[in-house]
């Protein structure tokens, strides 16, 4: 048998990298002739410079000119975004603060995503103390925080199981492939998912073609067409709904004849759209989504990426409706503003998919997870969700209160807990987009859903003195554009 120093290995493996071999220094051998054993204990020496003891070839960002940041963002960022005129550099609860030093009340909290607030201590701290400790390891390995956030999920949900990603629309995307597998391992060879008109379900190719909305699709067609296997309904409509699931469900005859199969692989549902204006669902709509599901071997999936994680007054929106679904989905307020995702399941569905099928490089990181595990924590002790049924009640008072006052400009709001909207009427000569910038101007912090939504999406944590003062600075908005037009 021929033995090989482990340092002769490891200077092999260097020398092929190109890595100099002197860092490794073989400090003892020892030559046991009795069993021709040979020990060697190598010693690695870093040869990793002090900072500035060197010339780099790589420019370090601290030698780059970051006096503006709009112009990094005009030369450097892809204009993905159409973004406001304002840089904010700190926050505090529901406060956030400017490079000039004005203070917002932010009634957006990251898009539904900052569910504690701005630095809040024990979202701050448990991230801090992860950080300190482990951030990453692969998902070959065991991660304790993946697991114990998996069990909260599963022990405050109808979940069975969770798999964990990064953001809405891997989650999104996870539960259209856990569909797809479902089908097909049910002998569905074309199989079918329905989502509905005015649905937004992310921006990845196949959770943009779920979004039912053309102007997202626009550009990315293959032959005028988005990724295959997806059909449309409109929201709220039963009639139409149960239509469809009987079409789908009959194979054209000349795909039958060639072995195929057509059928519904899963309907999935925003239980309360929020992209598409804040429209809640019909609970007798959702029941008979649950039926057809049922009577087709199809999933039920809820799409709970803005409206789940206690922002609706219960922790997942479909609580609201009286439904289970088979698979539902999260990110957002998950991870309290750190990126996390995930996808629940229960019974056979949480089982579909096995090693190789599905997977994440950062998913359930130990980073994501403590982040996860924080804001479950808070929600659980502090009775959260307790403060987002009474807030909502009060900025929904509110909103009714100015539509009252100026009934020319305003519709009745619409929403659940602190996922509130409000309508733009079209003599009011606006956009929503447009009375967002005016709050802006007066320090509130709101978010357009369409083109004649104005959405209020404040931290779960906001406070009723918050709440009062948000309702006052809108009110002055609409007042100047009333006055602006008379």
């Amino acid at each position: 048998m021929m033995l090989v120093h482990r340092s002769t290995v490891l200077a092999a493996l260097l020398a092929l990298s190109g890595t100099n071999c002197n860092a490794f220094s073989s400090s003892t051998h020892q030559n046991q002739n009795n069993n021709h054993r040979i020990t060697t204990t190598t010693q690695l020496h870093s040869t990793i410079p002090a900072p500035g003891s060197v010339t780099s070839s790589l420019t370090p960002p601290s030698s780059i000119d970051s006096s503006s940041t709009s112009d990094l963002f005009d030369t450097r960022v892809q204009k993905t975004y159409g973004r406001y005129p304002i840089t904010f550099v700190s926050g505090s609860g529901s406060t956030l603060t400017d490079e000039n030093g004005k203070t917002y009340l932010d009634f957006v909290s990251g898009i539904a995503t900052c569910a504690l607030g701005h630095n809040n201590p024990s979202l701050t701290k448990a991230v801090c103390d992860q950080m300190g400790q482990l951030h990453h390891v692969s998902n070959l390995y065991y991660t304790p925080g993946q697991g114990l956030l998996a069990a909260w999920l599963c022990e405050n949900s109808c979940a069975d199981k969770a798999f964990f990603c990064n953001s809405g629309a891997e989650s999104n995307e996870a539960a259209i492939k856990l569909a797809r597998k479902h089908a097909n391992d049910r002998g569905i060879t074309d199989p079918v998912i329905i989502t509905a008109e005015q649905s937004f379900h992310g921006r990845t190719l196949a959770t943009v073609t779920a979004t039912a909305q053309p102007k997202y699709h626009k550009g990315f067609t293959y032959g005028g067409e988005m990724v295959r296997g997806f059909k449309y309904t409109p929201y709220n409509d039963l009639d139409a709904l149960e239509k469809l699931v009987e079409e789908i469900n009959v194979t054209p005859e000349e795909d039958a004849k060639a072995g195929r199969k057509r059928g519904v692989a899963a309907i999935m549902l925003e239980p309360l759209q929020g992209e598409g204006g804040i429209v809640p669902g019909k609970r007798e709509y959702f029941e008979l989504a649950r039926k057809l599901c049922d009577d087709n071997g199809a999933l039920l999936i809820c799409d709970e990426v803005q409206v789940g994680m206690g922002r609706s007054g219960s922790l997942w929106g479909h609580e609201q409706l009286g439904v289970e679904p088979d698979v539902f989905t999260s990110a957002k307020a998950l991870g309290g503003g750190v990126p996390i995702g995930a996808m629940m399941a229960r019974g056979e569905a949480a089982s579909v998919f096995g090693p190789g099928d599905h997977a994440s490089t950062y998913g359930g990181n130990p980073l994501a997870c403590a982040a996860g595990l924080a804001v479950a924590e808070y929600l659980s002790e502090h009775d959260v969700l307790a403060n987002v049924q009474a807030r909502g009640e009060q900025l929904m008072a509110g909103l009714a209160d100015i539509a009252t006052r100026y009934p020319t400009v305003l519709g009745e709001a619409r929403g659940w807990g602190l996922l509130r909207g409000v309508p733009i009427k079209e003599e009011a000569g606006c956009t929503a987009a447009e009375l967002v910038g005016d709050a802006m101007a007066e320090g509130l912090l709101l978010v357009a859903a369409g083109p004649t939504v104005v959405r209020f999406v404040p931290p779960l944590v906001v406070t009723e003195e918050e709440v009062t003062e948000a309702m006052a600075r809108f009110e002055k908005v609409i007042a100047k554009r009333v006055e602006s037009s008379s």
